[in-house]
């Protein structure tokens, strides 16, 4: 058994059950206390710190709840290996959100284990779930999303242990990035699609209110409609959508692509000549529909092993995964 006793000060405001869950994780940290060491027995913390069973009792059981220590049947108490433990906070698990994770997931030894959790665009989950995870985990990868609490919340994690992933917004400076550009490499994918968009009369993007996709894509969208002649619109408003014949519709949501398909069938009309449609992502069932959709999209599974790669090796990484136009027969 490790001899470690923390020292407790009675002056201090902080309640001692977190001086001493604080004093455990700081032993963990600087290597005083290592994975299998025992801690003293609740009877042992009690005489030698003057403590009450109480509040040993509640420290021991909020350092289980944050996973730095497990309890043995009639053993006692030891500190946990949580080296191997990945937090991961997505917005919401799409079906390309799927890709990623598999790729992730695959690419890990099946020894490592990930917990999962979704915010879905919410600050407040946002932040109460990385309060709940900080100090359990060994790597933290966050999807972030464009809200001003989330730079705080976000700022509690240690920087050498996070990878923020898929959009470069609230970054701590020091922590590591993997994701997907949305704006100037809409531009460049729709330059390449160029000759096959001139087929249409008017590009229409459908940024539904309900979407959560970063704006930079509309101005880029813009920009190109404007540098190279297209005639074009942003409908913001889904209620208002009205497909005619000789438009392309590019479209960030899934929802809606299932709209436009279904007023394509419901109407008769022929995909990819009386009415064009880009989807922005990728995923498993787009190239099988309606003889395949074309998409803007950047590589999930590329992404998936670049995060597994940065919690195996812990090497910083700041990288852009490429975004590609896949040209199929919906234009």
């Amino acid at each position: 058994m490790n001899n470690f006793y923390p020292k407790i000060n009675e002056n201090l405001s902080t309640p001692k059950f977190l001086q001493l869950v604080e004093s455990i994780e700081n032993a963990v940290q600087n290597g005083d206390l290592e994975v299998g060491d025992a801690l003293p027995s609740v009877n042992d913390m009690v005489k030698e710190c003057s403590l009450s069973r109480d509040t040993v009792f509640k420290a021991y059981s909020e350092l289980k709840a944050r996973k730095v220590i497990e309890s043995v049947r009639n053993k006692g108490y030891y500190i946990c290996d949580n080296s191997h433990r990945i937090f991961l906070l997505l917005d919401t698990f799409k079906a390309y959100k799927e890709v990623l994770f598999g790729a992730f997931r695959d690419a890990l030894p099946m020894s490592y284990k990930v917990d999962i959790h979704f915010h879905h665009y919410n600050a407040v989950v946002f932040r109460d779930t990385i309060n709940n995870a900080i100090g359990k985990y060994s790597h933290y990868i966050v999807m972030n999303f464009d809200h001003p609490k989330v730079a705080s919340s976000i700022n509690k994690i240690d920087a050498s242990k996070l990878l923020c992933i898929d959009w470069k917004v609230n970054l701590p400076s020091e922590s590591s990035f993997v994701g997907q550009d949305f704006g100037q490499s809409v531009y460049d994918n729709l330059l390449i699609a160029e000759s096959r968009l001139r087929n249409y009369k008017k590009l229409i993007f459908v940024y539904p209110t309900t979407t959560y996709h970063p704006k930079e894509s509309i101005l880029y969208f813009e920009n190109f409609c404007k540098n190279k002649g297209f005639n074009y619109e942003v409908l913001y408003d889904e209620s208002k959508l009205d497909p005619q014949k000789g438009e392309l519709y590019f479209t960030v949501s899934d929802r809606i692509l299932a709209k436009l398909l279904d007023f394509i069938h419901d109407n008769q009309f022929i995909l990819g000549t009386d009415l064009g449609i880009i989807s922005y992502n990728e995923t498993p069932t787009k190239k099988y529909i309606k003889n395949g959709i074309s998409v803007i999209s950047t590589d999930f599974e590329t992404m998936g092993m670049k995060i597994a790669s940065f919690v195996s090796s812990g090497i910083k990484i700041d990288e852009f995964i490429p975004t590609k136009f896949i040209d199929r027969a919906s234009i």
